[in-house]
């Protein structure tokens, strides 16, 4: 079984007795649930009433499996100590508590907003003098040495951001939104919002996009966003000195969740100078869990960011920033586009959405396989991740540099201005005559932000460069993503979705009477819903791109269409990453299959309990011989009338108070004393994995013996279900509740309190159809 917080076994023989005695009695209860599927469906029951016998005869064996990955503890967790803390508050720290949360969310919208401007500035003078070089020499029709110059600079800053995250920051490769989507959900993994990662996601991203690789900066932003919030919610750091009395009251995993959502919205704002769209991205993809309080605070956030991109503007019109233009904080103007349309538009709109959610859904699933065939590169280490990196580069050069070779020229319109001798701008000449550009050099030999607006704009372009230009970008961009640099997915769907709107745009042209700009704008608004699935958010920042409200009827028509069509193929591609990376994410709903099953069907253990009043060397040995991090605690005679669940403590919790040593050599409890000795911050979490850790205790052998009181520390009113409840049921509170711990109770009296333990990773398929193999035939039921 995949988990990691669990029990296994007690501390009394005599307690282990009459669990075994409890486990037999409790087959009755189960045993009718089963009788009742039975008698409606017996081909279906006997099966898994077979397969559970034998699963059943197994666990006492076996054990537990561990997971390395951990949940975060969302839920607030009522202990005595807790709400001794809240009682002894006065008004001043509540106000300054409140006060402190929108303070944080100014902080996060101006850090996010600066690193932003920093990666578009960074981006547009890298990649804009490499280009002005390479355009240059081509003037002078010298192109081996053009093409020496791009290749060469391209490999360069590839391999600088390969060797960022190959040797410094691992988990800053790829998007980063799965990475934040799963945190949000209550993974714990494994340095993704580190100071390290933030680096390297930063700068990693500024190399790998000037680096000419069809990747954007958009999903990299977000991850960035969240690294500033997670900084900001550890409550400073211990180990460089920086931790200050003010800053503990968000030492704990739920206000950073909130920050961090604040953080992943002041991402999406900040790369799409989209304020709304950023706290919509965060309602409808980022966050498992919203409230009113927490929209006001992202939507501060995010116009705070929004403020500081338009200062930025502002400051770099007039000159100041190097090579920095429009460019660098994308916008598309569509203002002079016709909008209004005819019974041919829709028909080809219609079609433009569905053939969108077609190759969306192809796009997740080459992406998937890519993905897992670079797993196996990567795993082998960081000179082969570099390797990768450098090989995918000198492809990505080659194409982008021999290709407009085999395109024809195109006179300059009346309305465009032509290249200039110094090639600076969107359009380029490369090997055409004076009075004239190649629209593929257009493309490729510009930044990824230049070459959609090229495509949106009303230039003209023959279909064969439109269709080279499509297979490229897709083909490119597909095996460009899961090799080791910081790479967003957004920049890439959209090209390929505007070249593909252009093409179906010049097909239908002699019926329809919208612009064929209009069409690359709803081409990429297709391949964005049908690669990432996402509505409301995409079609909010679409509009917020273009600065026009008439484009909306279409462009959600063209969503709406192609995220129903690539749902009937695949799930969306940051499920699909989410999926390759091992992440136990929990959906927002249960698998059809877990209505057959109960809560008692997928406990295994077997269950570590401890004693209200404990005995030193029983905790001592548990927190070594198990991976737990939650112990119910079981109070027994003469402290209470009979067995009784009295509560859950973590292994964090109980690591502080075995620090405090507040033992006593008789089993008696501990008054008041605990509280003189560990205040409500001792339990505050550390950042970074710097917590308390098992070694760091120093306990004596005579302390061993003694025992220790649990009930300051306990959860007296941990969330419990019953275990004959459905397992589609409890799916869904355990995620819409947050938690970490639910605890299984027994249906009938007279046995132990308490059957065991429900984690996310009990939940997941792959352990439940582990258990049950016979319900994969079954997932319609």
């Amino acid at each position: 079984m995949d988990k990691e917080e669990d029990g296994g076994v007690n501390h009394g023989d005599e307690v282990q007795d009459i669990e075994n005695k409890g486990a037999l009695d409790g087959k009755e209860e189960i045993g009718r649930y089963w009788s009742d599927i039975s008698d409606q469906n017996p081909a279906f029951a006997e099966p898994l009433l077979s397969r559970r016998t034998n699963i059943t005869s197994q666990i006492a064996i076996v054990g537990a499996n561990l997971c390395p990955i951990e949940s975060l503890d969302y839920e607030l967790f009522e202990n005595q100590i807790f709400k001794q803390d809240w009682r002894s508050r006065r008004k001043v720290q509540i106000v300054q508590y409140v006060i402190l949360k929108w303070l944080f969310a100014l902080i996060i919208g101006l850090g996010t907003g600066l690193v932003g401007v920093f990666n578009s500035l960074a981006v547009e003078n890298i990649a804009g003098s490499k280009l002005l070089l390479t355009t240059s020499l081509m003037t002078k029709e010298k192109y081996y040495e053009a093409f020496m110059v791009y290749a060469l600079s391209n490999m360069a800053l590839a391999a600088a951001a390969g060797a960022l995250c190959a040797f410094i920051a691992p988990a800053a490769a790829g998007s980063g939104i799965p990475e934040v989507k799963a945190y949000l959900n209550g993974v714990d993994a494994h340095s993704i919002l580190a100071p390290s990662t933030l680096f390297v996601k930063i700068f990693g991203s500024i190399l790998g996009v000037s680096a000419g690789f069809v990747v954007g900066k958009e999903g990299p932003m977000v991850h960035t966003g969240a690294c500033i919030a997670s900084l900001l919610g550890q409550g400073g750091s211990r180990k460089y000195g920086l931790t200050w009395t003010w800053l503990r009251y968000f030492k704990n995993d739920r206000d950073r969740r909130d920050m961090i959502t604040c953080g992943a919205a002041a991402g999406v704002a900040s790369a799409f100078r989209a304020p709304l769209g950023g706290v919509l991205f965060a309602l409808e993809e980022a966050a498992s869990w919203w409230r009113s309080a927490l929209l006001w605070r992202t939507f501060f956030t995010t116009a705070v960011v929004a403020i500081v991109l338009r200062s930025s503007i502002q400051f770099c019109s007039t000159g100041k920033c190097g090579l920095f233009g429009k460019g660098g904080l994308i916008m598309y103007d569509v203002g002079s586009y016709k909008v209004s349309y005819s019974g041919a538009d829709l028909i080809a709109v219609l079609i433009l959405g569905t053939i969108g959610g077609i190759l969306g859904s192809i796009y997740n699933y080459l992406v998937d396989k890519v993905v897992r065939t670079y797993s196996i590169i990567n795993e082998k280490g960081a000179t082969f991740k570099i390797l990768l990196v450098i090989s995918i580069s000198l492809l990505t050069s080659c194409c982008y540099f021999l290709l407009p070779w085999i395109a024809p020229c195109t006179v300059c319109p009346a309305d465009v201005t032509c290249p200039s001798v110094d090639e600076s701008g969107e359009f380029k000449r490369f090997q055409c005559p004076p009075g004239s550009y190649n629209a593929l050099a257009s493309l490729f030999l510009n930044t990824n932000d230049d070459a959609i607006r090229v495509l949106i704009n009303s230039t003209q372009f023959h279909m064969f460069s439109l269709f080279i230009f499509f297979a490229t970008v897709f083909f490119i961009g597909i095996v460009t993503y899961g090799i080791a640099i910081p790479s967003g997915l957004f920049i890439p769907v959209i090209l390929a979705g505007a070249a593909y709107g252009r093409i179906v745009g010049r097909i239908f042209e002699p019926i329809v009477t919208l612009d064929i700009g209009f069409f690359a704008l709803l081409g990429a608004a297709s391949f964005l819903g049908g690669t990432m699935r996402m509505t409301v958010s995409i079609c909010v920042i679409l509009l917020e791109l273009t600065n026009d409200l008439l484009l909306l009827p279409l462009v959600m028509l063209v969503l709406l269409i192609s995220k129903t069509v690539a749902d009937g193929f695949n799930k969306g591609v940051y499920d699909q990453i989410l999926h390759i990376k091992g992440l136990p994410y929990l959906e927002a709903h249960a698998e059809p299959y877990m209505r057959n099953l109960v809560a008692g069907d997928v406990v295994t253990g077997p269950l570590v309990t401890f004693s209200g009043i404990e005995r030193v060397g029983n905790i001592i040995h548990a927190l070594k011989t198990t991976g737990h991090n939650g112990f119910p605690v079981i109070d027994e005679p003469p402290f209470s009338d009979s067995a009784e669940l009295c509560g859950l403590v973590l292994k964090s919790h109980l690591l502080v108070l075995l620090k405090g040593k507040n033992f006593s050599s008789e089993r008696v409890l501990a008054g008041q004393s605990t509280f003189q000795k560990i205040s409500k911050f001792d339990f505050a979490k550390a950042g970074l994995g710097k917590g308390i850790k098992l070694e760091d205790l120093d306990i004596q052998e005579e302390e061993m013996d003694m025992y220790v009181d649990l009930h300051p520390i306990i959860n007296a009113s941990p969330y419990t279900v019953v275990e004959t409840m459905s397992l589609a049921k409890a799916a869904i509170l355990f995620r819409q509740l947050g938690l970490r711990h639910m605890c299984v109770v027994p249906k009938s009296q007279g046995r132990p309190p308490v059957v065991g333990i429900l984690t996310r990773h009990d939940f997941m398929p792959e352990h439940v159809l582990g258990l049950y193999p016979d319900l994969k035939s079954h997932k319609w039921d």
